[in-house]
């Protein structure tokens, strides 16, 4: 005699599905640069002009009583920072507003200020996509710097090493910045001994550090492991101003062309659609004025550590 019983395909649709009411998602990250860098006041203007000293006076002794004493002067040049665009628009149809269980645009607005703090960090850093506008980058203008070869003390805080290339144009390594993979290697370190030199035990968080400089690894995407695994330098020397600071405005009106083609992908009243338009503008330079130690500012207070096989 067969036993019935409700079987679970038979009564699937009167079974809920269970919707978790928190996305799971990382917290968004921000820019390393403008974090450790020098922030100058808001630009009133497209371009600032930032007056630097170019050229220091000299000191000579007198020989004798009635000698003739030599003269010096002292220059000031001007560093110009220029204000770039960043901006994005995200459509969305409005019916998928409405339908959301989610703020979809309280969603993305986090995400797009993550997005620009990576295009800023990798711009500035490394010239990744780097506005015309804007002076080169970092790792270019410390070509000089680079050093090359594995993650090791002599590398690291030896001479020639990283810190020393800093040091040598007269400036004190404030921070270092490295890929999240650096981390490995750092751990790796031994002493003369066979102990780890970043870490005391196994069961408590590594604290990284060089000579007393925290060092930071950036997980917001912007820093570029094919062109370095570790820079360090006196960030407080690069600086940024805002021109315009994150400006959101939701666009209801009006078309969106393919930048390519220019041909119009949506138009957003015929299609019932809105737009997030997110824009900001801002400004870096590495003014690098004139030291004792840099008297013809060729030197700069950045140095790059790359892997052996890694080109510049």
């Amino acid at each position: 005699m067969a036993i019935d019983a409700i079987a679970r395909n038979k009564a699937e649709a009167l079974i809920r599905e269970q919707l978790v009411n928190t996305i799971q998602q990382d917290v968004p990250k921000s820019s390393i640069v403008m974090q450790l860098g020098t922030r100058l006041a808001n630009m009133t203007s497209n371009q600032t002009k930032i007056p630097v000293l170019s050229m220091l006076p000299l000191a000579y002794w007198v020989n004798g009583d009635t000698g003739m004493k030599k003269t010096s002067k002292q220059e000031w040049d001007n560093v110009y920072m220029t204000a770039a665009e960043l901006a994005v628009i995200v459509p969305v149809p409005e019916a998928v507003l409405a339908d959301s269980s989610f703020d979809i645009m309280g969603e993305v607005q986090p995400r797009v200020r993550e997005a620009m703090g990576a295009k800023i960090d990798n711009a500035i850093l490394f010239g990744g996509d780097r506005p015309t506008e804007w002076t080169t980058d970092v790792l270019t203008l410390a070509a000089k710097n680079k050093v090359t070869g594995p993650i090791d003390y002599t590398k690291l805080l030896g001479k020639d090493g990283l810190f020393s290339k800093v040091e040598a144009g007269g400036f004190g390594v404030d921070a270092v910045v490295g890929d999240l993979t650096a981390k490995a290697e750092l751990r790796g370190l031994l002493d003369t001994n066979g102990r780890p030199l970043f870490r005391s035990d196994m069961q408590g968080a590594t604290t990284y550090a060089l000579d007393g400089a925290p060092m930071y690894f950036p997980e917001n995407g912007g820093f570029d492991a094919s062109k370095a695994q570790l820079i360090a330098g006196n960030f407080k020397k690069l600086v940024y101003s805002i021109r315009q600071d994150v400006t959101v405005k939701l666009l209801d009106q009006g078309v969106i062309q393919d930048p390519s083609t220019k041909e119009i992908v949506y138009n957003l009243a015929q299609q019932d659609m809105v737009a997030l338009r997110v824009v900001m503008r801002m400004g870096w330079a590495l003014p690098n004025p004139a030291t004792r130690m840099n008297a013809d500012r060729s030197k700069v207070p950045f140095a790059f550590l790359t892997a052996a096989a890694v080109a510049a």
